[in-house]
């Protein structure tokens, strides 16, 4: 969860007063306020953050007709700008709390109704960039290449000023084997993050942030029912697609006759899906040639398992908007009858007052109680 304040949290949970901010920046700042021109938010505005896509954080943004584009100089043209947006809460008299919500790259930009109409406007977090920019021709990365060195030679080609951060010394370790990039950068460094049981994403001060997935089994939030609750609805569904109770990682190379090769299991004896148990045995396979030690190979294989597995229930709720959620986070949800630790996968955040938070959830698979 992004960091607010206790006062914040309280806010939530009763009557208050929302503002939100779209600030037109120019491409390579970092921070939660950084120079730009403000634009009116109109309703229908939304960001949606969602663990599963390769780009995690993306913008609906809905603005007055004023501020059509008619030259390639002007601010809202998709030639690089970028949008800054955040959302607060009014805590006391003029006092705002601000959320920070990333950095967007400015994709698309639409008006039907000209020329006084609303303009749509859309765009992507800054891994859009990585995305994007496939390599002309093949890289080979040596062995020898320290981990966050082969990182930013992806990452700085593309953004220069980019700010990368790892949660441990990771990033100072020894690739252990040579890597040919043939054309899909972003293809190698998901690969390379991966293998090292760490995710990546670009977070609420632009920052390329690379770290072990959250403790799932510590709720950070609860959405609750009843007196100063923040839940309006809730939709419930079981299903066994794309649950694992198993992953297998192999570090396969060409170098290596046996590649090591480590499995994790969902085996807390009160899990449902447990690996023995009567759900079945569902394994996940993964590989990587980046893959070169045991211990590599159990880290990447646990990472893959706490993002993967949990029980076949999901829900989708609706909520008192909490801009602070992300996705990754573990939540308890109660509601008549329940509760349950729950892992939030996808978030949509309104911009305006009139907007409902919703999200998609994956219930722990031992989180009752």
């Amino acid at each position: 969860m992004r960091p607010v304040s206790d006062r914040f949290l309280a806010a939530v949970r009763g009557s208050h007063r929302m503002v939100a901010r779209a600030r037109i920046v120019e491409p390579g700042q970092h921070g939660v306020d950084p120079d730009g021109i403000d634009i009116p938010i109109l309703s229908g505005s939304t960001v949606l953050l969602d663990a599963s896509a390769d780009v995690r954080s993306t913008l609906d943004l809905v603005t007055d007709g004023a501020w059509w584009p008619s030259s390639a100089s002007d601010p809202l043209t998709p030639y690089g700008n970028e949008l800054h947006i955040r959302r607060g809460i009014v805590t006391s008299g003029s006092t705002i709390e601000w959320v920070s919500l990333g950095y967007y790259r400015i994709d698309t930009v639409e008006q039907d109704r000209g020329p006084d109409g609303p303009i749509r406007v859309t765009g992507r977090d800054r891994m859009a960039s990585i995305v994007d920019a496939r390599l002309t021709e093949p890289l080979q990365i040596p062995a020898t290449t320290q981990v966050g060195d082969a990182v930013e030679r992806l990452v700085l080609e593309v953004l220069p000023d980019a700010v990368i951060e790892w949660d441990d010394s990771t990033d100072t370790r020894p690739l252990g084997r040579s890597i040919l990039v043939e054309e899909d950068r972003y293809a190698a460094l998901r690969d390379i993050v991966t293998s090292y049981g760490k995710i990546a994403y670009w977070d609420h001060r632009g920052v390329l942030v690379i770290q072990t997935p959250p403790d799932p089994t510590q709720p950070v939030y609860v959405v609750d029912h009843g007196a100063r609750g923040v839940l309006t609805r809730i939709s419930r569904r079981l299903s066994r697609q794309n649950v694992y109770n198993a992953v297998v990682a192999i570090g396969e190379g060409a170098d290596t006759a046996t590649p090591v090769r480590a499995v994790a299991v969902d085996s807390h004896p009160l899990s449902p899906t447990r690996w023995d148990g009567p759900f079945g045995r569902v394994p996940r396979f993964y590989s990587s040639p980046l893959i070169t030690s045991l211990d590599q190979a159990h880290a990447a294989a646990r990472s893959i398992l706490i993002r993967e597995s949990g029980l076949p229930y999901s829900i989708e709720v609706g909520l008192v908007p909490n801009p602070a959620l992300e996705p990754y986070d573990p939540i308890r949800v109660r509601y008549p009858g329940r509760s349950e630790r729950h892992i939030i996968d996808r978030l949509t955040i309104p911009l305006t007052a009139d907007g409902v938070m919703t999200g998609a959830t994956r219930q722990l698979a031992y989180g009752g109680g």
